[in-house]
């Protein structure tokens, strides 16, 4: 069976399905998507290892992991989805170390998080994405429709950190310095306020460029 490389598109969330997010796969080579349901905590973890810039006061379980495998010198290759079952997405992290392969069987969220951590390449097998994958046609109305899909599997779910309140967020730290938002994000950071951090990170962002 033949590989297909993923990239992370997003995550999006459901205020009507308490916990229920979804993380959004792109098919490197091709237009369709793959979305996967995950928790609220593997969401966080993901998102927070997706921005660069935010680093957290203390390590999170998958920056544990990823320093424990470090010292141990153990690194992950790849990570594989490579089976579907009633809507659950099963996966295989590939590590290695001194020169001998490991394969470790994860939860699809938990092998995301470690993929970022670890620069490591992200891969479904074709049947998998045949099968649960969302084609967007080049047609600007199909594309709509199919991204309705999207949103369907999670009973409409809206962008993580909704945009309406990132806009309002926005505009109320626009009254502050450059200096004090340097300051302010490094507050948010200690935190651990990261939906915070990013909102003043994008206003830092478009004051800079």
């Amino acid at each position: 069976m033949s590989l297909v490389k993923l990239s992370i598109k997003g995550i999006s969330y459901s205020q009507t399905q308490n916990g229920a997010y979804a993380l959004i796969l792109n098919e490197v080579d091709g237009e369709r998507k793959l979305p996967i349901v995950i928790g609220a905590f593997e969401a966080q973890s993901i998102a927070i290892a997706l921005e660069k810039e935010i680093k957290p006061p203390r390590p999170l379980t998958h920056d544990l992991f990823k320093n424990f495998a470090e010292r141990f010198d153990i690194v992950v290759k790849q990570v594989i989805i490579h089976k579907l079952v009633d809507g659950v997405f099963y996966s295989s992290i590939i590590c290695e170390r001194d020169k001998i392969e490991e394969i470790i069987d994860a939860r699809t969220s938990d092998a995301i998080a470690l993929a970022l951590r670890f620069n490591a390449p992200i891969f479904t097998y074709k049947n998998i994405l045949d099968k649960a994958g969302i084609y967007l046609k080049a047609n600007s109305q199909e594309e709509d429709k199919d991204a309705q899909e999207i949103d369907d599997i999670l009973s409409n779910p809206e962008t993580f950190g909704k945009e309406e309140e990132g806009s309002q967020s926005g505009r109320m730290y626009m009254k502050h310095s450059l200096e004090e938002l340097n300051d302010l994000l490094g507050q948010a950071v200690a935190h651990e306020d990261y939906e915070k951090a990013a909102q003043i990170r994008d206003e830092i962002s478009k004051r800079e460029s």
